[in-house]
């Protein structure tokens, strides 16, 4: 299976350790993963802030890069959910349609099409709470969002649970959002903050050492929250939690 490693734009240049956690696990299962070199932007900020038809010389890069592989793999449910849902400020070809079909999020590529039972490597003794990204959660079905009257289910929670030592600890507000949003944070940052604000403090009274989620944007802000109020929970990206990191 060849598989084609997209690393977002804000995890290249701000987490990169998320991208190469994400290449190091896809090796763990033998894949053979390739990271064109070419890669930039899956067009998500123009489209957010309604300059979509901007996007479509990106959006044909993102399709010309990643056209010749069998799934393409990517650390963040937001940037997948564009590519999905989104991408589509150019002619939908067969090539395009194929590329946004075999586009998956980490944790449900390892969930739904790896379908891992084990990750004997894997420690992390620590009480977590699980941050639900909103793209991830109810774009690209991560989990039940708790305004549906549905049967419980989380592909991260299910992944986490095969982790030696690890406890979840429950929120009060599981999925509700964190403020970030992408461009909300820049053209609404004093709602975006108290948000954020919200989301710390329910973490902190959970009992999280840590706080763990599938998108580095929503861990970033967060992060800036819980400094800024003084709050002692770490941040950190399931790909690295599931990849074996030592914390």
């Amino acid at each position: 299976m060849r598989i084609g490693l997209f690393v977002p734009c804000y995890v290249d240049a701000f987490e990169p350790e998320v991208g190469i956690a994400t290449l190091e696990l896809l090796e763990r299962f033998g894949l053979r993963v390739e990271y064109p070199y070419d890669q930039t932007c899956c067009g998500q900020p123009m489209t957010n802030t309604g300059c979509h038809a901007e996007a479509a010389a990106t959006e044909a890069l993102f399709v010309k890069n990643f056209s010749g592989f069998d799934y393409v793999v990517a650390p963040s449910g937001s940037c997948v959910h564009q590519v999905r849902e989104h991408l589509t400020a150019i002619p939908q070809t067969d090539e395009v349609k194929a590329v946004r079909a075999k586009t998956f999020e980490l944790v449900e590529f390892l969930h739904d099409v790896l379908k891992i039972e084990e990750l004997p490597w894997a420690e992390f003794p620590h009480k977590v709470a699980y941050h639900n990204n909103c793209n991830s959660l109810r774009g690209i079905h991560h989990a039940r969002p708790s305004e549906l009257n549905a049967p419980f289910f989380s592909k991260p929670l299910d992944l986490l649970k095969k982790v030696k030592g690890i406890e979840i600890v429950d929120l009060t507000r599981p999925d509700e959002c964190c403020g970030f949003g992408g461009t909300f944070s820049v053209f609404e940052p004093a709602v975006s903050a108290k948000m954020g604000y919200d989301k710390v403090g329910d973490q902190a009274r959970a009992g999280a050492d840590y706080v763990v989620s599938a998108d580095s944007s929503c861990l970033m802000h967060q992060k800036g929250c819980a400094e800024r109020l003084g709050l002692p929970q770490k941040f950190i990206h399931i790909a690295q939690v599931l990849n074996g990191a030592a914390a």
